[in-house]
């Protein structure tokens, strides 16, 4: 919900809604987001006293003017935290933590087990490391599919909403599907960790493929290079007691914080 103050100060604005020309009513909508950073829609539909169906027209012409980013229930600022990289961007980036990070991940498996792997740039490069291990991967990621075939590990795709931005299976479908598996572990991506707003991610139904395989596994990892420490994104995932973190580096006082709550632990480097 909007807050007081934001409320107060375009108090004046609430009182002239139902005669607003669109120019008026879509500068409105700019200045929330530019104030809150993240806006639901239906805190616009209120504010403005408009439909929804009017509101998502402003946010398809905004979008396309490049002056706000649409996210699921909403629309975010172009630098939100609320948008999120696509699966290319992501591989490109931090390549060598993220392979660092993968090589700490596999010791925590063991021969046998059956482990989930999230969709993710980090994830994937767990997978040529699980070759002539006998394990059981099941994965939402897209992407994983043809890596997880070159290098012979035996594999299940779940089903769902393909997302095509980050190359993952996502919504109530997914989380269904995944119902049917129980995991010994399971390797999620985030894209916030914070002492006290927990792991978080851009999309709320990615989020909910996420949280849906922490409740079956029996040991649950959060794998995450240094740049996502102390971020918040859009949609919660979990709590940070409800997984340990795996890591290349943070800061001494945040890991402190951490690790009031759960385990965390860092790459060895040489």
């Amino acid at each position: 919900m909007i807050d007081f103050l934001f409320f107060v100060s375009y108090t004046w604005f609430y009182e002239r809604m139902n005669s607003m020309l669109t120019p008026e009513r879509q500068q409105f909508i700019i200045e929330m987001i530019k104030r809150m950073g993240i806006v639901k829609l239906r805190d616009i539909v209120e504010a403005t006293n408009t439909s929804e169906s009017t509101i998502r027209r402003d946010l398809v012409e905004l979008e396309s003017l490049n002056l706000l980013k649409r996210v699921h229930g909403g629309a975010a600022s172009i630098n939100s935290k609320a948008t999120e990289l696509s699966m290319t961007e992501k591989t490109s980036k931090n390549v060598q933590s993220k392979k660092l990070i993968a090589g700490l991940a596999v010791t925590q498996i063991n021969e046998g087990d059956c482990i989930y792997l999230d969709a993710g740039s980090t994830t994937f490069e767990m997978i040529p490391l699980l070759k002539g291990l006998d394990v059981t991967v099941v994965t939402n990621g897209l992407m994983h599919v043809e890596a997880l075939f070159e290098n012979e590990v035996s594999a299940y795709l779940i089903g769902g909403k393909m997302k095509g931005h980050t190359k993952a299976l996502i919504g109530s479908m997914a989380s269904e599907s995944l119902k049917n598996y129980r995991f010994d572990k399971c390797f999620i991506g985030a894209n916030g960790i914070h002492p006290q707003f927990g792991y978080t991610t851009p999309d709320p139904e990615e989020a909910f493929v996420k949280k849906t395989a922490i409740s079956i596994s029996e040991k649950v990892f959060i794998i995450a290079d240094y740049s996502k420490f102390g971020e918040t994104s859009f949609a919660k995932i979990g709590e940070i007691e409800e997984a340990i973190i795996l890591t290349d580096e943070i800061d001494d006082a945040l890991a402190k914080q951490l690790e009031e709550k759960t385990s965390l632990i860092k790459v060895v480097k040489s």
